[in-house]
C-alpha cells in the first residue's frame, strides 16, 4: 500500500529497500513521492543521516548470495596432548 504522505528517515529506507527491485518509480510511489528525483534525494539524506552513503536506489538491495568462502587446508597437531 502506498504511503499517503513522503515517509522519511528510518521508514523511508525501509520502504525504499523494500520495493528497490521494482524500480525508482515504482519505489517512490509507495513511499509517497511523486517525483523520483525527490525521491532518490530524500533516501540519500535519510541514509547519510544514519551514516550511509548510496549512490542509487540499487545500492539498498541486499545481495541474495552471500560471499563463498574458499575452504584451504587445515594445520592442527593430531592429538590434543601434542600441542
Amino acid at each position: 500500500m502506498a504511503a499517503s504522505s513522503p515517509l522519511t528517515g528510518i521508514e523511508l529506507i525501509n520502504c525504499a529497500k523494500a520495493n528497490a527491485k521494482k524500480g525508482t518509480k515504482f519505489a517512490a510511489k509507495q513511499c509517497g513521492y511523486g517525483d523520483p528525483t525527490q525521491f532518490l534525494n530524500a533516501v540519500q539524506d535519510a541514509c547519510q543521516s544514519i551514516g550511509v552513503d548510496i549512490d542509487e536506489l540499487q545500492d539498498l538491495v541486499s545481495d541474495p548470495h552471500p560471499a563463498k568462502v574458499i575452504s584451504g587446508i587445515e594445520i592442527a597437531p593430531e592429538t590434543p596432548t601434542s600441542l
